[in-house]
């Protein structure tokens, strides 16, 4: 019989030492010089007021400078096809692992890219039916409308090992429709916005920007002698209408004049349809919005598939069928499927489909355009190739990834991270929401405060510490909105009828005015098909949603706002010279750096170094320039100014600008006023850039607001301000109708239409319409048992 003896545990082993990331004298940003430990193969939250250097310490700091290292362990040859990326201000970054971003950016919107060829399931299905589809019809590639047929005739040679087949001709079967080219759609020019066809073109048929008889195309259509420009459009022959539509470019002489005429189709669509949209004057662009019209392809009914790659199928499932079905139930018919000799496939697309159901997205289906995706959608859809992986001791590092989440979602999603963290993975997400920072390992908090006033590490601990802490989020962790005692009564009613965008099952629905009007219920549910589907933006209606802003590293808060045109005005008024000057991307720019305020230079196959300029020190201007004043300030010191120190400066004294005052009270309003003037909009949290947006709509006529998730991004204390917004914008007779998850907006509501009870086909009714303590005493749907339990009721 052994027995056995106590001997000493050996000692640990060197390698298993390394269990911190440590980050000593962090100063990308507004870092203030941060030092922190983060525990390995751990749930590391970071919480703080937005702006507060979240991101800055996460993603430029610890994110970047892992996969900058990564991109140096790559020979110089590949290097130079990498994006270059500089080194963070840091001192010290120990303890890196590769890290995994997973973030909000929105996925590429190229029409061929869809929710299934962004992550693998339609690669699996391709070859799927490739194997199992009757009449069997070619390779994976007969199934995708990425690629196109193609036939070739002539010489060619095909190498197989020693032996060399010379071709007569060649035939690759892809699955691309040939109208619409896997598109799903085809463009059109409606005719009837071209001209009026009962009038002739001397009589000004033409109703094109810029195409008026009194310029050089009176000329050339009177002297082309094509057609009778004193006969109406209407009683033109075929020819005569082909000319005037579709000719091809030709050589005419008018007056002894060499010109050329062309057919007024290819010559908009050079001049105006081929452009970026949001490039064209403000009169072009709403021309081409109603001249260009989109319909379902014709040939493929939308698959974007040829008729050879629909006609294949499976249990009289074709792949078109497949792609349009809801992924829940797509993952209920691959179960069905019984074939040994792709067992292992169906087994990898069920786990894949499976993912999606799991993570919240079993509503979506595989043909979804990527570019339609929200935020949160994209983030999600991201993790789904990351949950199977056989990876572990990684860093994942997630951005709000319960951002567009209902309450019911969020506990899932919560689960997952968990599961990450489990498989000994690194796992450092960006949250604000306390039911996501409550399962977490390991909290750091960042603050106090935003912008200047932040960048400081208030608290590391774990979850109870936080609490018990007097930092902003340790008060506000447990703040609970109370619904209100007496609500505000409609001024009218916005009826909705009918609405059958997306999921929407003929809805019909009084949207109250005059009030604050929640509409909620589980992502995916039709909330936006409801509202964006059936309140398009435009007179009247102001509506702020979650895309991007577009704008260079040259945009800041004051030319995205348009506060810089009545600065300049006043700067060049005080002075006696031109407005152009103040523009740092016009006259007064820095010769050296063209007005960037750092050189950007590239250094081949090594990371590019942005270095700040020597001769304007980083101020933008010309030295000429900041020689006028304005207050006693020159225009770089001025947009050095935080928007609450702005608006004290030009609200009276020498400065007094009542313009500028305006748009600096409404970013107050917003919660920037922390911002300085002239900050990089590509330095924004996303609840900056969404509040910015916000702001900068404040200033339109409109009596109804449509906001999607304002509480993105924003912290428990700033969603309070938020709040008392929206109350001051209904106080002054608007009527503010919000998209929204978050608890405190539903119980500071007036009314809340409640959509579901599911998502996708689950979901598209209306379960409730009431007051928030309606909702709470009913507990009749999802949202209603959420809403209690956060009041405490």
């Amino acid at each position: 019989m052994a027995t056995r003896t106590d001997t000493q545990s050996p000692a640990p082993h060197v390698a298993d030492s390394h269990d911190l990331i440590r980050v000593h004298g962090a100063r990308e940003n507004n870092l203030k010089d941060v030092s922190i430990e983060i525990p390995k193969r751990r749930l590391t939250v970071f919480t703080g007021v937005s702006g507060s250097g979240k991101s800055s310490l996460v993603f430029n700091t610890i994110a970047a400078e892992s996969q900058r290292l990564i991109n140096e362990t790559y020979s110089a040859f590949v290097q130079g096809f990498m994006p270059t990326l500089a080194r963070p201000e840091v001192d010290v970054l120990e303890g890196l692992t590769t890290a995994i971003i997973v973030d909000q950016q929105r996925m590429g919107a190229d029409p061929r890219s869809t929710v299934g060829t962004a992550t693998d399931a339609n690669a699996m299905l391709r070859i799927l039916f490739s194997r199992l589809g009757k009449p069997h019809i070619g390779p994976p590639g007969a199934y995708a409308f990425n690629v196109p047929s193609v036939r070739a005739s002539g010489a060619i040679t095909v190498e197989r090992g020693a032996k060399k087949t010379v071709k007569a001709t060649y035939h690759r079967t892809g699955g691309m429709c040939p109208r619409c080219e896997g598109r799903g759609t085809v463009s059109d020019i409606d005719l009837t916005q071209l001209y009026d066809d009962g009038k002739s073109l001397n009589e000004g048929a033409l109703t094109i920007p810029g195409y008026s008889m009194d310029g050089w195309y009176g000329r050339i259509f009177t002297g082309c002698g094509f057609f009778d420009p004193d006969k109406p459009i209407r009683k033109y022959t075929k020819k005569e209408l082909h000319d005037l539509l579709h000719k091809e470019p030709t050589k005419i002489k008018v007056d002894g004049v060499n010109l050329t005429y062309e057919g007024l189709i290819p010559k908009i669509q050079k001049s105006m349809l081929s452009k970026d949209i949001d490039a064209l004057q403000p009169h072009v662009r709403a021309f081409v919005d109603r001249a260009m019209t989109f319909t379902v392809c014709p040939e493929c009914d939308g698959t974007r598939l040829t008729e050879a790659a629909r006609s294949s199928k499976i249990e009289r499932i074709s792949i078109a069928d497949a792609c349009a079905m809801q992924i829940s139930d797509l993952a209920a018919w691959v179960r069905g499927l019984d074939e040994p000799s792709v067992a292992p496939l169906l087994a990898k697309l069920l786990h894949s489909l499976d993912s999606f159901v799991e993570i919240g997205l079993g509503y979506l289906s595989l043909e979804r355009p990527s570019g339609t995706l929200s935020g949160g959608e994209a983030q999600r859809v991201k993790m789904i190739r990351h949950l199977g992986s056989s990876l572990t001791d990684t860093t994942y590092v997630f951005d709000e990834p319960t951002i567009g989440l209902h309450p019911h979602d969020i506990q899932r999603m919560n689960e997952l991270l968990l599961r990450l963290r489990d498989k000994g993975n690194t796992v450092l997400v960006v949250e604000h929401k306390p039911e996501s920072i409550a399962i977490a390992d390991h909290v750091v908090d960042l603050g106090p405060g935003a912008g200047r006033a932040g960048g400081t590490v208030c608290f590391e601990g774990t979850v109870e510490a936080l609490r018990a802490s007097g930092t902003i989020t340790g008060r506000h962790f447990d703040d609970r909105a109370a619904p209100k005692e007496t609500v505000r009564k409609p001024t009218g009613t916005l009826e909705i009828r009918g609405a059958s965008t997306h999921n929407l099952r003929s809805v019909d629905v009084d949207v109250p005015l005059g009030v604050l009007c929640v509409v909620t219920g589980v992502a995916g549910s039709g909330k936006s098909s409801l509202i964006h589907g059936s309140i398009p933006g435009g007179a009247g209606v102001v509506s702020v949603d979650q895309t991007a802003i577009r704008g260079s590293r040259r945009s800041n808060p004051a030319t995205y706002t348009g506060l810089l045109d009545p600065i300049r005005k006043a700067f060049a008024k005080a002075n006696g010279v031109k407005p152009a000057l103040f523009s740092a991307n016009s006259e007064g720019a820095c010769p050296t750096c063209n007005g960037a305020g750092v050189i950007y230079t590239d250094l081949g196959m090594m990371a590019g170094v942005a270095s700040t300029c020597e001769d304007c020190e980083g101020r933008r201007f010309d030295a000429s320039v900041l020689e006028y004043h304005l207050g006693g300030r020159d225009i770089s010191e001025v947009l050095a100014m935080p928007v609450t120190e702005a608006e004290e400066f030009f609200g009276a004294g020498e400065a007094h600008t009542p313009a500028a005052q305006r748009v600096l009270g409404r970013l107050a309003d917003v919660g920037l006023g922390y911002l300085t003037l002239g900050q990089p909009l590509t330095t924004l949290s996303g609840g900056e850039r969404q509040r910015l947006k916000l702001a900068t709509h404040m200033g339109e006529k409109g009596g109804v607001y449509v906001l999607d998730e304002p509480t993105a991004g924003l912290h428990l204390a700033d969603v309070e301000q938020l709040l008392s917004l929206l109350d001051r914008l209904v106080d002054t007779g608007k009527s503010v109708i919000v998209i929204e998850h978050h608890q405190a907006v539903m119980a500071h509501a007036d009314w809340i239409i409640d959509l579901g009870p599911g998502a996708g086909h689950d979901g598209g009714r209306i379960v409730f319409e009431g007051t928030p303590t309606d909702l709470v005493d009913a507990r009749s749907t999802l949202t209603g048992e959420h809403l209690a339990a956060y009041v405490g009721t």
